[in-house]
């Protein structure tokens, strides 16, 4: 492997913190960026503000910025927003399910534009409901990007979502959603959320004090898509994670299952894991 041995950055977004520790006593905003400080977590992820970034300085963290767009007329400001916040990356959902294709070229091309006016770090995340909902329309995307600019695309590709409308077991994780290794190697942020094929999120913990058996086939493909990282260019030589658990609230956590915030705590200590397995055999 060339070079030092790259950083890993654990980022935790405010979503998963909804409703934390309950709906009835949600903690404040301060209240939830000093919980992400204790439990280990290196930085925020969320839309910048000038209140957030008060707390970040004031509990010494990093931050991840995202936003969700489609007017181009709208790319300066929400970017500059994030900028202004201290990102280090940010995530963007484009459009919508139904943009064509073409459309979502154009737009992607505009949105990068002034992604390299401000030095941004603009990633492009695939996720349903977006112009990238599906494999084939986030793939077209970036192959048109390539024919306009001759430059690959920078984007997050959060597996979960293709994972699900392709179906797919376990042991066909690796070869179906890391068959374009170079979207993935060019950017320097992924976001992990633990899926199988049938559920866009699962639980990371059993209630019991163990790890579930999802959980436990959803790592290996951990190890995957952070090795595929390491195999590439590794941009500025840091991957920003964020172990992207959903609430109750939002439809992606259920009632039922353990505390999503604590998951996330959970699944982000095993991912650690993961990495140092790689980084050690790597420098052996």
């Amino acid at each position: 492997m060339h070079g030092s041995f790259p950083e890993i950055r654990f980022v935790a977004n405010l979503w998963t913190l909804t409703d934390q520790p309950s709906s009835d006593a949600e903690w404040t905003l301060e209240e939830k960026v000093s919980a992400i400080k204790d439990a280990g977590f290196d930085g925020v992820n969320d839309r910048g503000s000038d209140q957030l970034r008060g707390f970040l300085e004031k509990y010494e963290l990093g931050f991840s910025g995202l936003f969700d767009a489609d007017d181009p007329a709208e790319y300066g400001d929400l970017i500059r927003a994030q900028v202004n916040c201290g990102s280090s990356t940010i995530n963007v959902q484009l459009c919508d399910h139904d943009t064509p294709v073409a459309e979502a070229i154009e737009k992607t091309c505009l949105l990068m534009e002034e992604d390299e006016r401000q030095d941004a770090n603009v990633h492009l995340e695939v996720h349903r409901d977006t112009c990238t909902e599906t494999p084939e329309k986030a793939y077209a995307i970036a192959d048109g990007y390539r024919r306009a600019t001759g430059k690959i695309l920078r984007m997050n590709i959060d597996h979960s979502h293709p994972a699900i409308v392709k179906h797919l077991r376990p042991a066909d994780f690796e070869s179906r959603l890391l068959d374009r290794p170079e979207l993935l190697q060019n950017g320097n942020l992924l976001h992990c959320r633990p899926f199988n094929g049938h559920h866009c999120q699962i639980p990371v913990t059993d209630g019991k004090g163990g790890l579930t058996p999802e959980f436990n086939d959803y790592l290996p493909f951990v190890a995957s898509a952070f090795s595929c990282w390491l195999e590439g260019p590794r941009p500025k030589n840091v991957l920003w994670v964020v172990p992207e658990l959903g609430p109750v609230s939002s439809g992606y956590g259920i009632s039922t299952w353990p505390s999503v915030w604590s998951d996330c705590v959970v699944a982000m200590g095993e991912m650690k894991k993961v990495w140092e397995k790689l980084r050690s055999r790597a420098l052996s």
